[in-house]
């Protein structure tokens, strides 16, 4: 059994106010020689080290004072959530004077090394040696940054801990501007979406672009909160980005839960999780933001895909891609879809407009929820959400329920923001069909499939609903007019070719639009 100081732990405890100054602090340390958009590549790793550190140390102590001299490796062992190889807890690496970045890239390989299935990959591929990205001033301030943190057990709980991770995900997406849509989704669409879809004990929730694991997150602390059992809920993840599918991992493991599995990887070109026939796996819940209208998705190979039912998208926008993949992936019976997604969607022609009749047509899309602008990172634009189920309730077979919450937002000093009643008012305007607020709340209807056939199976929410907010009216009004003549344009070319073709013109040399 290996020598350590021998301290006794003493504990203290911190509060949320004071944890969150600290790990602000240790960002900080970092500003001036790295990017902010770099600043979770290395805060993120560090703090997650000093917390298996920090733990392993607790646990020791706990053993010895159960076992006094008689403790062995074999029974500490189980005592121990992770195993840390001698020569890799924070206190032995960190003191070294040479070579230090390249020190810590080792102990974090042999971490990894030891804990094969619950931690490959999961510190990232950042380059910790090299100096020219992390020059070592900046390397030894964030170590004394964080060397004025304990984060055991006793000290910090670990609601307090993803808590404090949480905020550094916000900071950092901050930080970023546009770049935070690659990892951060605004958690008020995330607990909207959350609310909506309501995760039950037992299901599988799956989030097929689960950037920093926000929304797997979420679903754990709805079911926490409301005093259900949360453990033994099933997360599953997958995020083609290697630093953020890192920051997914360590962000479950820092909020107490274990039954996750992340996969890194592109899910459009290659689904990580499938069954045994080798068809996409299904969930009971199924939730995302994807990246918004992704060119170079992978339509080359969609054309002999199942998840292709209603169509393969077009090559240069993927929104599609992702929304037949999620209902690809919904249980039967019990599967429910939720995914943010662009306007664009709802009334884009071509490709897009027969998928979307399909979809129409299959009668799983429940709903349309229009979202305040400007809330996310990567865009101003609006956004709004689909909601898909595999068994839609009585009341609502055959009809889509259209939710206008446009108005429900304050403007903040970058962004728009949604406050946790403006959520709670749309989750309940979802639930009972009905605006909860009265006149201007949240705008609802509960739309017939025939209307919604007569509009040539347009979405647009402005068609069916007025538009409530002032910043979102005129983008209403216009995509109805552009979706008219849209549509007029289409039409009156379709009759003139008619008329040509009849003529004997040959069609070939027109090159005929697809709307």
């Amino acid at each position: 059994m290996r020598p350590l100081d021998g301290k006794k732990h003493v504990p203290v405890t911190i509060t949320q106010q004071e944890l969150e100054s600290r790990l602000k602090a240790a960002a900080n340390a970092l500003r001036g020689p790295v990017d902010p958009t770099d600043f979770k590549t290395y805060v993120f790793p560090m703090l997650f080290w000093k917390w298996i550190s920090d733990t392993w140390v607790y646990e020791r102590d706990a053993a010895i004072d159960e076992f006094g001299d008689d403790l062995d490796d074999e029974v500490e062992a189980d005592y121990h959530r992770f195993e840390m190889p001698e020569g890799t807890l924070w206190s032995e690496v960190t003191g070294k004077v040479k070579n230090l970045g390249a020190e810590i890239a080792r102990a974090f390989q042999l971490i990894e090394k030891a804990n094969p299935r619950s931690l490959a990959g999961v510190f990232g591929d950042a380059s910790w040696g090299n100096q020219e990205r992390l020059p070592q001033s900046a390397l030894l301030a964030l170590i004394k940054a964080f060397n004025e943190l304990s984060l055991d057990p006793t000290t910090v709980s670990h609601d307090l801990l993803g808590a404090g991770y949480e905020y550094l995900l916000k900071d950092f997406a901050d930080e970023s501007g546009k770049k935070a849509g690659e990892f951060f989704t605004p958690r008020s669409v995330v607990n909207l979406l959350v609310g909506i879809l309501q995760p039950e004990p037992g299901e599988a929730v799956y989030d097929p672009t689960c950037g920093s694991g926000g929304m797997l997150v979420a679903t754990i602390n709805q079911l926490r909160e409301a005093g259900k059992n949360h453990r033994s809920l099933r997360l599953y993840g997958q995020e083609i980005n290697l630093t953020t599918s890192s920051i997914a991992r360590m962000n479950l493991f820092l909020h107490e839960i274990e039954d996750f599995d992340i996969k890194r990887g592109d899910t459009l070109r290659a689904p990580a999780f499938k069954d045994n026939n080798g068809a996409v796996r299904t969930f009971d819940v199924v939730i995302a933001n994807p990246p918004f209208s992704l060119t170079n998705w992978g339509a080359d190979r969609w054309p002999a895909d199942p998840r292709a039912f209603c169509g393969v998208p077009p090559a240069k926008n993927g929104d599609y891609a992702f929304i037949q993949h999620m209902i690809s992936s919904m249980n039967p019976g019990s599967g429910r879809v939720g995914v943010v997604m662009p306007h664009g969607v709802l009334f884009r022609g071509g490709a897009e407009a027969r998928i979307r009749q399909c979809l129409i047509e299959k009668d799983q899309l429940e709903a349309v929820i229009g979202l305040p602008p400007n809330l996310f990172y990567s865009t101003a634009i609006p956004a709004c959400l689909l909601i898909f189920r595999d068994k839609k309730s009585a009341d609502r077979k055959d009809h889509i329920l259209f939710v206008d919450g446009s108005a429900r937002f304050a403007k903040d000093k970058n962004q728009n923001r949604m406050s946790g009643r403006d959520v709670d008012a749309l989750i309940d305007a979802y639930r009972t069909g009905e605006d909860p607020d009265g006149e201007g709340g949240a705008n609802v209807r509960l739309v017939p499939f025939d209307e919604i056939k007569e509009n040539g199976f347009d979405l647009i929410i402005g068609r069916y609903i007025k538009v409530a907010a002032e910043e979102t009216a005129d983008l209403g009004t216009a995509l109805v007019a552009y979706a008219d003549a849209r549509q007029h344009r289409i039409d009156t070319e379709g009759v003139m070719f008619e008329r040509l073709g009849a003529a004997g013109i040959d069609l070939n040399m027109f090159e005929v639009p697809n709307g």
